[in-house]
């Protein structure tokens, strides 16, 4: 079983990574992939384990998305967002419970919500990657990026309260709000704690190292105690990590750069990992599925996942246009039906609902078996295979067809430019308060001084000139010039110093960070 999960981790980044390079969608890919790699013998015994996805694969999932959210706009937001992450995981456990109870005739009714509850999530990790290659609206994004990060807690509630009685628990409607309001009150206090004692040790050290590593340990440790409390681990990894991104703006430049790094891969190998992993099942999944008639099978697939899908373009659109006290803030423009449509289309499932299908028990307290367990987890697989291809397959093609845009790429521009005209006036007063207050003790760094002058007006023109014309309409502008010409130079030094260790005039250790000061300055030099 390590051998093959081995063998799955390697494929799946190597896949991931060719899929990068095609400009393809990777999860979509990895998914495919799992399905054609299924039948392999070497693959044959790979099974999907709910508390590797639980535990080891969703935290650091959620704490990176989080760590990149804006909390602003998330407050902002913040009706939109709950009508999604909340509302509509509850309205589809029902709806599809209800569905599923009528189609089924193995399930109960508690095991039918259960069914609900774990395809209740969609899964935006693939939807915002197209999004953001397509160039989607921040808002779309930001709506999306939300519903992500909290629908889970919401879905997997539910979970918990309807397996709850369909094992035989006894669960009323009482104990089920207060699973709710335990698991979301527990999260918060958990996430906030987590969070504000992380943001304080870390204020203290001047050890990017150290801290990459807690941070990299942090999400484990907040979802492991925040469930050990009852509280939602889920929505205590994304509360914490909303706190740690506000406050990464006041952490040192090369904390921020390694945690860029270090989270870019670590994301990347648990995406195509899961992914792949949901592609494997299929096997497993057909093996359980003796003595259950094709029509059955047929039947409920077709309903439930037409279900899945019609309940959030329902809601979403219902939502989109009711006074702005439900849906929006007073004055703000309502969506277009297009950007609508993106929203509602935009709701692939993932690892996560297959993890909570896994996980149902095979027997009841009783001792007999789950209620239609093995007919639970084909619909699973069929709704979340299902709506990665069919969404994944059409919502680039969706996008383009309905002409949603990007925002205005000139007035982004223009704001960030303003804003560093801004700081680098800023800088420029505060050379001089510290040359006025060096001429006092008579040291005056006048050379220096002259240098600073001349690099803080160098940035201040180069950010103006991004709102002109190309250079290749005006020619090469002396900021574009000093860029290429200094970066023909650090070229240049980089490859002395290589050639001064290849010489044994410098060790290994002296180049690395000779080597780490110039590739700083050509990131800066670099930077968009």
């Amino acid at each position: 079983m390590g051998a093959s999960l081995l063998v799955v981790l390697v494929l799946s980044i190597l896949l991931a990574a060719l899929a990068r390079h095609f400009d393809v969608s990777a999860p979509l890919a990895l998914v495919i992939a799992g399905l054609a790699a299924s039948s392999l013998p070497v693959l044959h015994d790979v099974e999907l384990d709910p508390e590797l996805v639980l535990y080891v694969i969703l935290p650091p999932l959620l704490w990176s998305a989080g760590n990149e959210s804006s909390s602003l706009a998330l407050r902002k937001n913040v009706r939109p967002i709950a009508l999604l992450a909340v509302g509509l995981p509850l309205a589809t456990t029902f709806a599809v419970g209800f569905v599923a109870y009528k189609t089924v005739p193995e399930l109960t009714l508690a095991a039918a919500l259960t069914l609900g509850a774990i395809v209740a999530p969609p899964d935006a990790v693939s939807a915002t990657a197209i999004g953001r290659r397509l160039g989607l609206p921040r808002r779309i994004m930001t709506l999306l990026g939300g519903e992500s990060l909290l629908n889970d807690a919401t879905a997997l509630t539910a979970y918990k309260v309807a397996l709850a009685a369909a094992i035989g628990t006894a669960a009323t409607w009482d104990r089920a709000v207060g699973t709710f309001a335990l698991a979301a009150v527990g999260g918060v206090v958990a996430g906030v704690g987590f969070g504000a004692l992380i943001a304080y040790i870390r204020s203290r050290l001047n050890d990017p190292v150290v801290e990459s590593a807690i941070g990299l340990v942090a999400p484990f440790v907040i979802f492991f105690v925040a469930e050990l409390v009852h509280g939602s681990g889920v929505i205590a990894v994304v509360v914490a990590a909303l706190i740690l991104g506000q406050h990464s703006a006041h952490a040192g430049y090369a904390t921020r750069l390694q945690d860029f790094a270090l989270w870019q891969a670590v994301v990347l190998v648990l995406e195509s990992f899961a992914f792949m992993l949901i592609g494997l099942q299929l096997p497993d999944v057909i093996s359980e599925l003796e003595g259950i008639p094709a029509s059955v099978l047929i039947w409920s697939s077709l309903a439930v996942f037409a279900t899945v899908i019609a309940v959030r373009i329902a809601w979403v659109f219902l939502f989109a246009f009711l006074p702005p006290l439900l849906s929006r803030r007073e004055g703000e423009a309502p969506p277009s039906p297009a950007q609508v449509f993106v929203v509602a289309w935009a709701g692939m499932r993932g690892v996560v609902s297959l993890a909570a299908a896994a996980g149902v028990p095979l027997v009841t307290l009783t001792g007999d078996p789950f209620p239609g367990r093995p007919h639970l987890i084909f619909l699973t697989f069929v709704v979340v295979v299902g709506t990665l291809l069919l969404h994944g397959l059409t919502l680039p093609w969706v996008i383009r067809v309905l002409h949603v845009q990007g925002d205005d790429p000139y007035q982004d521009q223009l704001a960030m430019v303003q804003a560093q005209d801004r700081a680098v006036r800023a800088a420029s007063d505060r050379l001089d308060e510290v040359l006025a207050e060096s001429r006092a003790t008579n040291d005056v760094p006048e050379r220096a001084a002259e240098i600073l002058r001349a690099w803080n007006t160098r940035r201040l023109n180069s950010a103006w000139e991004q709102l002109g014309r190309a250079d290749e309409e005006i020619g090469e502008s002396p900021t574009a010039a000093f860029r290429r010409l200094r970066l023909e130079m650090l070229a240049t030094e980089r490859k002395t110093l290589i050639e001064e260790r290849d010489a044994g005039h410098i060790d290994d250790e002296a180049l690395r960070s000779m080597l780490r000061g110039l590739d700083l300055e050509e990131a800066t030099l670099n930077r968009k």
